[in-house]
Parts: structure tokens; C-alpha cells; sequence
């Protein structure tokens, strides 16, 4: 049996920030004893995967330089077709700045504009350019410099470890029960507070951006103590995952000029947001790929095509080097010369 005064269930961006925000709150002369717990290593978790960049007002780019919190905070509202919890759009967006500002001096190696500021470009649904990127491998780095801070506090990381059930006794948790992926052992984990972060469900859609590892669990973990669960029914879906293997390709790719082609040859992104065009939200975006499928329009097997080539090799090597390994690896297509195969999926 173990025994913590924090456990932080989840070992992802989520789960190793609560982690550092503990640790850190310590009280002068006591440490107080956190561990995360994650059923993979920590910089497996799925955090790994985010591409394109992290939104942020920091009015970096050429066109942003009035960019606001305010503004930021429109803007995703606007997006959520005004369904978005504004109080939670209002302090995401508030923090935003801050938050990129820290992970820079963590050691987020952001790309940079000329002047060596964090470099910001296009995303979809934002009225300018606010995220900020590193390349397009943006989670990868912010998800190495956290576990990077989490090791340098010496904060207890239990890997490999398998949450089964929370421990509960007349509406308080006491602890989990959890299992050893390693040696298939059972234990019981005492902890004086518990934070869930334990990511999505998307591998119970058949499209999906999500590695195998983003069942739901933590969620029905949860429910299952009796914790109320929450907007249950708002599911992203991205528009550009790769034919067949559902791999995530970054927006980061349409923010850097990439069209949208259906098998005509047209931008069919005229016909459903003629002013974003490619950077319409991603459900307007989503919807549109699915109806030129439906409608004909499409590939046989039901995708468009991401056409990046007039980028250029130079900018696509630069700013989408993993995009490019990507569609090399798993679709045999180099975006330099050829268009990639997409279709919309769960993310």
C-alpha cells in the first residue's frame, strides 16, 4: 500500500501541470507529497501527440499586434456557436498569455519570428494569428519540458499503473485500487485528495485522432463513484486526419496556406465559409469534407485531398517536418509533390 497527501491520476499535460501547481504550493517547512499516476510513461501520454499550437493573445504575428484576451475569448465562444461555458472560455483565455510565456521559460524551444519573439500563425475560427507553435511537434515539447520540471522537483511518478476504482465512503474518496501493468499486482493507494486527469474517450469512435490508451476509463471511473460527469456530448472532430490511419495532420498545415481539393480539383471551402475558407471552425470545415464525400464529390473510400505544395519544399520542411514524415510513413505520399489523402475524425 502507498500513501499520498496529492495523487494526480494521469500523466499528460493535465496531470503533470496539476502535479508542478502542488508541489509548488508546498507551505514553507513541508513538502506536500504528490504522485502522478499513468498508465504509460509519461511522455507517451496522448498530450504527445497535439501538433499545431497552443492559443494564446500574445499579438506576436503581423496583424495581431492589438490582440487581446477579450478578443481570444470572442472568438472561441463565437466558435462553440455561443454553446461554450464562457466563465471557463474567460479564464482559459485570460491565462493563455501567461501560461505560454511560463512554458518559454521552462524551455519550450517555440519557433520564433524574426525579432526572436514566439512565433504565432492562423488557426481555424480565430480572427488572427495566435497560435504559437513549435514547428509541428507543439506537444511533443510542451509535454518533454513539463516532465522535464516534474523530475527536476523529484515529484513521485508511478508509471505503468492502471487505475481499476476509486475508493469511496459516504460521498469522500479515500483513495484507488489500482494494477501493476508490469507484474499484474493489486494495490491500494491512500491519498488525502485525488485529481482525475485522465484525458478522452475517442477509441469508441472508428475514426479517431486518439491513441489506444484514450478509452474513457478515468471517465467511467468517476461515474461510477458517483461524481456527476459534464458535457458528455460536446466530441471535437477534426477535419484533416489522415486516409485510413485517422492520424492527426495538423491544422497547423491549412494556418501555413494548405486548400482543401475534392476530386474536381475545386477549393470547395468557398462554398460552405468563403471568408476563412480552410480556416473556418473545424466543425463548419468537418461537416464540409464529410458533404462533398456524401455528395459524390470525394475520393473513392470516402476522402479529399490536403493539397500543401505550393508551400513549397523549403517552408513544408521547416515548418510541417513531422506532417511531411507522417504522410510519407503512412500514406507513401510526399507533400512536396503530391496532395494528402484526408478525411474528418474524432479528436
Amino acid at each position: 500500500m502507498f500513501s499520498y497527501d496529492v495523487l494526480i491520476i494521469g500523466g499528460g499535460l493535465a496531470g503533470l501541470r496539476a502535479a508542478i501547481e502542488v508541489f509548488d504550493s508546498s507551505p514553507v517547512g513541508k513538502k506536500i507529497n504528490v504522485a502522478v499516476m499513468s498508465r504509460v510513461h509519461p511522455v507517451r501520454s496522448h498530450s504527445v501527440a497535439a501538433q499545431g499550437g497552443i492559443n494564446a493573445a500574445l499579438g506576436n504575428a503581423q496583424g495581431s499586434e492589438d490582440d487581446t484576451w477579450e478578443q481570444h475569448a470572442f472568438d472561441t465562444i463565437k466558435g462553440s456557436d455561443y454553446l461554450a461555458d464562457q466563465d471557463a472560455a474567460e479564464i482559459l483565455c485570460r491565462q493563455a498569455p501567461g501560461i505560454v510565456i511560463e512554458m518559454e521559460h521552462w524551455g519550450t524551444p517555440f519557433s520564433r519570428t524574426i525579432d526572436g519573439k514566439i512565433a504565432q500563425r492562423p488557426f481555424g475560427g480565430a480572427g488572427i494569428p495566435r497560435a504559437c507553435y513549435a514547428a509541428d511537434r507543439t506537444g511533443h515539447s510542451l509535454l518533454h519540458t513539463l516532465f522535464d520540471q516534474v523530475v527536476k522537483r523529484q515529484i513521485t511518478i508511478m508509471e505503468d499503473w492502471l487505475v481499476l476504482s476509486l475508493i469511496t465512503e459516504e460521498d469522500a474518496c479515500y483513495g484507488v485500487v489500482a494494477i501493476n501493468i508490469l507484474n499484474s499486482q493489486l494495490d491500494v493507494i491512500i491519498a488525502k485528495a485525488i485529481v482525475l486527469a485522465t484525458g478522452g474517450y475517442g477509441r469508441v469512435y472508428e475514426k479517431t485522432t486518439n491513441a489506444l490508451i484514450n478509452t474513457g476509463s478515468g471517465i467511467g471511473m468517476a461515474y461510477r463513484a458517483g461524481v456527476p460527469i459534464k458535457d458528455m456530448e460536446f466530441v471535437q472532430f477534426h477535419p484533416t486526419t489522415l486516409f485510413k490511419t485517422n492520424i492527426l495532420i495538423t491544422e497547423g498545415a491549412r494556418g501555413e496556406g494548405g486548400y482543401l481539393i475534392n476530386k474536381k480539383g475545386n477549393r470547395f471551402m468557398k462554398n460552405y465559409a468563403p471568408e476563412k475558407m480552410e480556416l473556418a471552425p473545424r466543425d463548419v470545415v468537418s461537416q464540409a469534407i464529410q458533404t462533398e464525400v456524401n455528395e459524390g464529390r470525394g475520393f473513392e473510400g470516402g476522402y479529399v485531398y490536403l493539397d500543401l505544395r505550393h508551400l513549397g519544399g523549403n517552408k513544408i520542411k521547416e515548418r510541417l517536418p513531422e506532417i511531411r514524415q507522417i504522410a510519407i510513413d503512412f500514406a507513401g505520399v510526399d507533400p512536396i509533390e503530391h496532395p494528402i489523402p484526408i478525411q474528418p475524425g474524432q479528436h
